[in-house]
Formats: C-alpha cells, sequence, structure tokens
C-alpha cells in the first residue's frame, strides 16, 4: 500500500473538528471531478494551531519536519515552532510516507497566506470546498496561486486544464492575489482573456 488516496484519507479525518482539506495536486482533481494525472503525493492542510489533534488519529504513523539541507527531524514542539510549514506522515511498518500536512498560518477562522500574510486572508468557509463525496478540499483558485510560483510542467498542465472552468470571481480573486505575490505572472493576461 503506497499514499493514501483522498476518500481514504477523508475518512481517516472524518471526526477532525477543524478545518482541514486535501490540497495541491489532489485539489485540482477534485475540483475538475475525477484524476486526471498520476499524483505523487497528498497533501493535506490544517490550521497550524491545531495540528496536535491529527497525529493521534494516525497512531500507526511518526510524523517528520523538514529542517534544511534535505534533513529531517521528527515533530516536536521545538520543530513544530520552526519556519517550515510542511510535516510529513511516516508509515512505520510498511516503511513508507502516507501524506503531508501543511500547517496553515491562520487567524481564528480565518485563513492566511504564508505567501502574504497581511493582505491575503479569507475565512475558511469561503476556501473550502466538498467534492461530489463530501472530501473538503482548497478552492482551486487557492490552489492555483500556490502553483503559480513554480509553475512546473505539472502546474501550467493543471492551470490549463482547470482554466475554462474557473468562474469569474475565482479568476478575479486569482488575478489579485498574483498582482500581490506574482505581479508578472503570465497567467494573469490568461485569466483576463477568458
Amino acid at each position: 500500500m503506497g499514499r493514501l488516496a483522498p476518500d481514504r484519507l477523508a475518512e481517516r479525518l472524518r471526526d477532525l473538528q477543524i478545518p482541514w482539506y486535501v490540497a495541491a495536486g489532489w485539489a485540482v482533481d477534485l475540483f475538475r471531478g475525477r484524476q486526471t494525472r498520476a499524483h505523487e503525493d497528498l497533501e493535506v492542510a490544517v490550521p497550524a494551531a491545531h495540528f496536535a489533534l491529527l497525529p493521534p488519529l494516525f497512531p500507526e504513523l511518526d510524523f517528520w519536519v523538514p529542517a534544511g539541507g534535505g534533513v529531517l527531524v521528527p515533530a516536536t514542539a521545538d520543530a513544530l515552532a520552526g519556519d517550515c510549514c510542511q510535516t510529513w506522515a511516516w508509515d512505520r511498518l510498511a516503511g513508507r510516507w502516507r501524506f503531508d500536512v501543511f500547517r496553515e498560518p491562520h487567524d481564528g477562522d480565518v485563513w492566511v497566506c504564508r505567501r502574504d500574510e497581511q493582505r491575503i486572508r479569507r475565512p475558511y468557509r469561503e476556501i473550502i470546498r466538498r467534492s461530489d463525496d463530501g472530501i473538503p478540499y482548497l478552492g482551486i483558485e487557492v490552489v492555483l496561486l500556490f502553483k503559480a510560483k513554480h509553475t512546473r510542467d505539472k502546474d501550467e498542465a493543471d492551470f490549463t486544464g482547470v482554466l475554462p472552468l474557473l468562474s469569474r470571481a475565482e479568476r478575479g480573486w486569482l488575478d489579485a492575489a498574483l498582482g500581490l505575490t506574482h505581479p508578472d505572472h503570465p497567467w494573469r493576461a490568461r485569466l483576463r482573456s477568458c
């Protein structure tokens, strides 16, 4: 058994009483309603202050935090207080990674974008969407904002694939957010030409 699929992870998190959602590439496919490409991993996000509620739901896993230079350290309180927002879940028995967790900045019930914490903020109720089978995922416009930083081949393919599906509001929000974080990004012109 490899990485968890979104439906299996959602089943394990069904009783988690904090905002959480599938992020990155799997969120794109949940938005599209079908898997469109292979995924190297499954990423979910939770408010950073509530991360401690997640590990007890996975007693078979150890959680690790990147410490720089390719080094991973156990997810102790000190490690979690560092600059890195990512946490990896390792299955001890199977000897493999299961999923990644982004510990996101927030202000109560308001999500805060780690790329621009002062100007990009939205209530969780606006950024968490649900697939047809109820799996929470990050709103597509926010997913694309994060993908815009590197614009790898898979990010470009994801953007091209969802561009015709974006609502006017989603295109407008993404254009404005890119204007704050990546003002010269080539996606902006494509968003405006739809």
